[in-house]
């Protein structure tokens, strides 16, 4: 029995019958010969047919469909191979209307065109690329952490208040009470470092925050680990070094002729420099005569410590530690006598893709952390008992896929690198 075959497998089916299934990508008809660029998961592949074959189909671009024939070398060909068709049959047809096809560029289609038809968009060339080098940088976190001796854990979307007091939280209906849809795992990955050590998850967090930025969503999908039994901070920043190197590095590898159509940034982040948060300020005084920050960097703050880090190591990446105690959770680490935290974010081409650092690990620095936020320990009190089983020193930190995925591509919105974005305004399809 004749046998599926993906585009990418033809070369070793040579002379042999196999059957084709995909999509039309495009469709070109000569008076003796017809061709057809077939697109299907693993790639495209031209099919040669006799007009004659075919013309009862009618066929166009984007339609669905099977074909029965056999490959042979052709050296002017993209694969050095073509498909002689014996056969075609009509799965799916694609409507006469669409707004663009899978041979379009889509960055001069309407990202609200682009959201609407999804599905079609995945079938272009760099709406494909994005979400194969999303899914390669979420598989590299996996799997350079499993490596590292971490375990994936998988915690509840449902919780019945805020990993940071409670604020910016979606309520949901729990039966005859109230529950909110997680903003971080956590207080989960806490737990997980009691008892495995080393954690990490992969999962959907939710943030009921009222942006309308080309940087923010509802929902997005988090990168997190936690580790414990650390020193400091210093060494969650050096695991996020070697992790994210190596990572970048297996995508360069893996998509190298893709990426020649974005404005891609993939480096080496082992150089990258760790700078006080008072140095920061100190460099943006210098540089910029910027006198205004007082407890957080803005984005204009963000892109301009990435430019000076791009001076000094060529790469615009920044570690920025010690971020004002008062501006981080209740969990984090205090840094020294001066009110400043064990917390950092990493900079990335003038963005922040990461926020982690070391946490709290005592059970009475913990509820006099809360007390001094105006929060009564009480309210924590299943959270807070995990700290009385031998709570190691320990640290973390999360990154977005999605913000990820826009940074190191060069994209203009993080929504572009969102299969079906959440934000203020959009909640469908």
């Amino acid at each position: 029995m004749t046998a599926r075959v993906f585009t990418a497998d033809l070369a070793s089916h040579l002379g042999q019958e196999v059957i084709l299934r995909g999509w039309i990508h495009r469709l070109r008809e000569t008076k003796s010969t017809t061709f057809i660029v077939l697109q299907d998961a693993a790639g495209v592949a031209q099919v040669v047919a006799d007009p004659a074959l075919l013309r009862p189909l009618a066929l166009k671009a984007e339609d669905a469909v099977e074909i029965v024939g056999r490959p042979r070398a052709e050296p002017r060909a993209r694969l050095g191979l073509e498909v002689d068709l014996r056969e075609a049959r009509l799965i799916a047809a694609a409507g006469h209307d669409l707004p663009f096809t899978s041979g379009s560029d889509l960055a001069q289609v309407g990202q609200e065109t682009v959201l609407a038809y999804r599905p079609l968009s995945l079938r272009t060339d760099r709406g494909g690329t994005i979400f194969r080098v999303q899914a390669a940088l979420v598989e590299g976190f996996r799997e350079g952490l499993r490596r590292r001796r971490f375990t994936e854990i998988f915690t509840s979307k449902i919780v019945a208040g805020g990993t940071e007091g409670g604020a910016n939280l979606f309520a949901i209906r729990y039966f005859d009470r109230v529950a909110y849809l997680a903003q971080s795992p956590q207080l989960y990955k806490e737990h997980g470092v009691a008892g495995l050590e080393r954690v990490f998850e992969t999962g959907h967090v939710y943030r009921a925050e009222p942006h309308a930025t080309s940087r923010h969503l509802t929902e997005y999908y988090s990168l997190d680990l936690e580790l414990g039994f650390i020193s400091g901070p210093e060494e969650v920043i050096q695991l996020e070094r070697e992790l994210l190197s190596e990572v970048f590095a297996g995508v360069r590898s893996r998509f190298e002729s893709a990426l020649g159509g974005f404005e891609a940034c993939l480096p080496s982040l082992l150089d990258t420099p760790t700078w006080e948060y008072d140095e920061c300020r100190e460099r943006l005084r210098l540089a910029h005569g910027r006198t205004d920050l007082g407890d957080d960097l803005d984005p204009p703050a963000e892109r301009q410590l990435c430019a000076l880090a791009e001076q000094e190591t060529g790469v615009p990446a920044v570690f920025v530690l010690g971020f004002p105690l008062a501006q981080r959770p209740f969990y984090t680490h205090p840094r020294g006598g001066a009110g400043a935290s064990a917390g950092f974010d990493l900079l990335l081409r003038g963005v922040e893709i990461t926020t982690g650092g070391q946490r709290l690990h005592r059970r009475a620095d913990l509820e006099e952390s809360l007390r001094r936020r105006g929060l009564a320990p009480s309210a924590f009190e299943p959270h807070l008992r995990m700290y009385d089983l031998g709570m190691p020193p320990h640290g973390g930190l999360a990154i977005g896929a999605e913000r990820l995925t826009a940074q190191v591509l060069g994209l203009a919105n993080v929504r572009e690198a969102t299969l079906y974005p959440r934000d203020r305004h959009r909640i469908e399809p």
